[in-house]
């Protein structure tokens, strides 16, 4: 029998199961052809499926040493490595094997496996997704939903629901949430990469309600309202009942000027979530745009008494006085809000609302001492709390630009101050 046969007869005895069978055939192959790195590698397979992982080992290696671009001998001795806990000799063999093949799904998917061993498991997560991906793409659809599966094991089940007697009300925001992720990632605007890692969850599972209502959250941050809409409207329908769905649908009616359809969407939401500041303050918004400047106060108030350091109620309950024409209630809520965006350090807010209280000063004069108390304050914070740091940068303008006024000194140093630590 010449060595060509002897190798097929060795497959064959493999594929039964008769594994020391073929570790004998493709023993003889490797006497009589030294350089069979194919030999090498079947016996490897053999050795491992007897339970004998050092040889296979040894046999990959020798066959990597013959073809030193053999993908499936990198692949294999990455599987054996992760058997005897070597993960960073797995995952260079598997890092080769991709460099390789580059749509070697079978490859990511051990690569995701190393990496949850190795405890990193966003990594991991996104080796699961690109095989999941590629398996797609083959038209294999058992190993990308065995890839789906595991990126689902890999997220901690969801928090309970803030309000225990309604158990429908099961919340999208779970710390490593997968889906969370998601979202932190357009928050950081990154909206084009969260979209597409929406549409393949989508197109490996239609039936995922939560990526559709992550899809519309993430469509309403880029301004697509009305896909925002079609995607909870989805989420709604495969029963996905969450006060996330109605409130951010809500946004997006408010954004097409949709009002009685908004406030119909809070509604619903603050029924399953009533303890939810942010929704009486999307709701007053609107009352607020209606022209109900009463029914906008009534909800900034009530968001104020759920979290009384909610600066963003305040400043919109000092936009709704304004427009009732009561100065001395919209400086005082100006002033509070700017208080708590200057403890944040949130600067680009904190000026946006000592904007609006410049705007009212001549209404109400009293409002140019606030703001005067409100730049000192900034100041104070960005000196580390010692105001004679801050006297003494006052009094070097004093000297270089005599005769302005305070308020003109203290926004000259705050500049000052920003511009040397590169804000």
């Amino acid at each position: 029998m010449n060595h060509h046969e002897l190798y097929f007869q060795g497959l064959e005895k493999a594929k039964q199961k008769d594994y020391a069978g073929a570790i004998a055939d493709f023993s003889q192959v490797i006497q009589v052809a030294p350089f069979d790195a194919e030999a090498y590698l079947h016996r490897g397979l053999a050795y491992y499926d007897l339970g004998q992982i050092l040889p296979a080992v040894s046999d990959y290696t020798e066959a990597l040493k013959i073809d030193s671009k053999f993908v499936e001998a990198y692949y294999s001795r990455a599987l054996a490595r992760v058997v005897l806990k070597n993960f960073p000799g797995a995952l260079d063999d598997v890092e080769r094997a991709i460099h390789l093949r580059g749509n070697y799904a079978a490859a990511y998917s051990l690569r995701g496996i190393v990496r949850r061993k190795q405890g990193l498991i966003q990594d991991a997560i996104a080796s699961f997704k690109t095989a999941a991906e590629l398996y797609l793409q083959q038209n294999d659809k058992e190993n990308c939903r065995l890839c789906l599966e595991k990126i689902k094991q890999l997220q901690p089940p969801a928090k309970p629901a803030v309000q225990p007697q309604n158990p429908v009300t099961t919340t999208i925001i779970s710390t490593k949430d997968y889906f969370t992720q998601l979202l932190d990632k357009a928050e950081k605007g990154d909206t084009k990469e969260a979209i597409a890692d929406l549409n393949w969850v989508l197109q490996a599972d239609p039936q995922d309600a939560q990526a559709y209502c992550c899809r519309g959250v993430v469509r309403c941050k880029m301004g697509n309202y009305r896909e925002a809409i079609a995607d909870f409207n989805q989420a709604l329908l495969l029963k996905f009942q969450d006060a996330i769905v109605y409130r951010n649908r809500g946004k997006a009616r408010a954004s097409l000027g949709d009002h009685q359809g908004a406030i119909a969407d809070f509604n619903q939401a603050l029924q399953m979530q009533p303890e939810d500041a942010l929704i009486y303050i999307a709701r007053g918004n609107v009352y607020r745009a209606m022209g109900n400047y009463l029914g906008a106060i009534q909800d900034y108030t009530q968001a104020l008494q759920i979290n009384s350091d909610d600066a963003q109620a305040y400043y919109n309950r000092g936009i709704a006085y304004t427009l009732l024409e009561e100065m001395q209630s919209a400086v005082a809520d100006y002033q509070r809000a700017a208080s708590i965006f200057c403890e944040q350090e949130d600067w680009d807010n904190y000026q946006q609302v000592l904007d609006s209280l410049q705007k009212i000063q001549t209404a109400y004069p009293e409002s140019k001492k606030q703001k005067y108390n409100l730049l000192r304050q900034k100041l104070l914070r960005l000196v580390g709390g010692y105001w004679e740091i801050a006297q003494r940068l006052i009094d070097q303008k004093q000297d270089d630009y005599p005769g302005r006024s305070d308020e003109w000194y203290l926004q000259r140093v705050i500049e000052d101050l920003e511009r040397d630590r590169g804000r």
